[in-house]
């Protein structure tokens, strides 16, 4: 077994002093880079110009258990590693991202086609959930309880939950690894990270900086699979009994079925799922605030993101106001493109699902009466998967998009009249991740965060996500929190221990 000591020797080694490509075509288990089992691969393509950016394994279940079997036996070694040693690992590794910021970035930009303005913001978004892990692994701390006799000692043991499967999205390919592997390796869990068929390259380069910074083989395991094997991994994860934990974030049809599939063997599971956030502009709004928020919140990442504003709702005494000077920043502010090019501040969508998804909305809602202020169409002079930012009001429920997360550049905005019949509309839906209203009135500030059925509000602020901070949400947006001194909590196990007869 391997003692922490002899695990802490290898930070700081010569091999931090290498300086190898982070952009990787092979799977990563064990410490080695392994192609599949079966052979395959499958190629990676740029959203701006469908080039090809590299092929990687198209790994199955075999390759999948191999990984398990990898993480399960370091496990045995990792899981009585020091709080310390565990924050040196996490700080190693993290100083080692910082350092390779900018190839980071631009693996990001080439894969996931947003721009190198939004991928460095991602990479240092990403990179502080590692540097906060580092910190927080040293304060997960037990508990002495008051006996209930006085011969008894009682205390709570918090201890690693075991081999911990990550499945991450496309839409934040750094981000959404770091904030869950920070976590599971501060709690002393072993990793086995499924990245999206789409974005696996980042995945990839995070690994390579990982086996710099000296982790243990087995520790993190990255597997890349392609959308047709995509089902059956997730299944092997989820009937292997040696995975304790499953973290998912993606879609809510697709955690519905992981959470389903974990039940058999009880698995710890922490679901960050879909989002169809309402964004609010009271009358007494600082409107010029509220438009500022609006673009980040909506247009971040092309508008691909869970926390993405998604139902506009103005009063009707701002709302000629608001909609004028939001549709004056859309036009002004946005310049879509290839992301590596200078001066654009936005990409394409991610896939051809995504761009015939959002176009069959818009024109769904133009056909029944939605007024269209700008965008609306494909922008095929760009490449494939572009489409114009867009603005509609007049929209209802009779249109497709009334009730549906877009996940893309598109902006709908309602007008209405009083506080009650807003949170009403607003707190209407089966989902609650992210909401956010604008007010300048203290009373109804903390009325209607009281009232608002999610579970993170942004008031005034239309970017509210950072490492301190509890992501996550209610209803049908998950299970769990990541990030903050809560993020670990899903990674650990909590034991009681009770010494009795003993004799003072």
């Amino acid at each position: 077994m391997l003692s922490s000591k002899n695990l802490l020797s290898n930070i700081g080694s010569p091999v931090l002093s290498r300086k190898l490509s982070l952009l990787k075509t092979q799977g990563f288990i064990n410490g080695k880079w392994v192609t599949s089992q079966g052979g395959t691969k499958f190629e990676i393509l740029n959203p701006s110009n469908q080039s090809v950016i590299a092929s990687v394994p198209d790994m199955n279940a075999q390759d999948t258990k191999l990984a398990i079997d990898a993480a399960t036996e370091a496990f045995k070694s990792f899981r009585n590693t020091t709080a310390k040693y565990r924050a040196n690992l996490l700080r190693t590794w993290y100083n080692l991202m910082v350092e390779h910021s900018e190839e980071l970035a631009k693996i990001l930009t080439q894969e996931n086609g947003k721009s190198l303005a939004e991928s460095r913001a991602e990479i240092a978004y990403g990179n502080s959930f590692v540097e906060w892990f580092s910190e927080e692994s040293r304060r997960i701390n037990g508990e002495i309880l008051p006996p209930t006799t006085d011969n008894r000692k009682l205390m709570i043991l918090k201890q690693p939950a075991g081999v911990a499967a990550l499945i991450t999205p496309w839409n934040f390919p750094h981000a959404m690894i770091t904030r869950k592997a920070g976590a599971a390796i501060a709690a002393g869990c072993t990793c086995v990270i499924k990245p999206s068929e789409d974005t696996p390259l980042t995945a990839l380069a995070l690994a390579q900086l990982a086996e710099e910074a000296g982790f243990p083989s087995g520790v993190i395991n990255v597997i890349t699979t392609n959308t047709n094997n995509s089902p059956s991994v997730g299944k092997t994860i989820c009937d292997d009994e040696r995975v304790r934990v499953v973290s998912f974030t993606g879609s809510t049809q697709v955690g519905k079925i992981l959470y389903r599939q974990c039940a058999d063997n009880v698995k710890k599971v922490c679901l960050e799922l879909g989002g169809n956030a309402p964004f609010i502009v009271f009358e007494s709004a600082n409107v010029e605030l509220a438009v500022s928020g609006a673009m980040v919140c909506k247009f971040r990442n092309t508008g691909q993101t869970c926390v993405s504003a998604n139902r506009f709702y103005v009063h009707k005494n701002v709302f000629h106001e608001f909609t004028s000077k939001f549709l004056e920043h859309m036009q002004r502010d946005i310049v879509l493109g290839d992301g590596m090019k200078p001066g654009v501040t936005h990409g394409p969508l991610i896939k051809k699902s995504q761009i015939d998804m959002i176009d069959n909305l818009v024109r769904d809602a133009v056909n029944k009466g939605a007024k269209l202020h700008c965008g609306g169409k494909r922008l095929t002079n760009l490449g494939e998967l572009f489409y114009s930012p867009t603005l509609l009001t007049g929209v209802n429920e009779n249109m497709e998009i009334f009730k549906k997360e877009i996940f893309g550049p598109i902006a709908v905005i309602h007008e209405f009249e009083n506080e009650d019949q807003v949170l009403e509309n607003a707190n209407n839906i089966n989902v609650g991740l992210a909401g956010y209203f604008y007010s300048e009135n203290l009373s109804q500030i903390f009325r209607v965060a009281r009232k608002m059925e999610v579970g993170m509000i942004g008031v005034n602020e239309g970017l509210i996500s950072c490492a301190e901070a509890a992501f996550g949400g209610v209803k049908e947006s998950g299970l769990g929190r990541e990030g903050s001194k809560h993020g670990v909590d899903d990674f650990l196990d909590i034991k009681y221990l009770c010494l009795g007869n003993i004799k003072y």
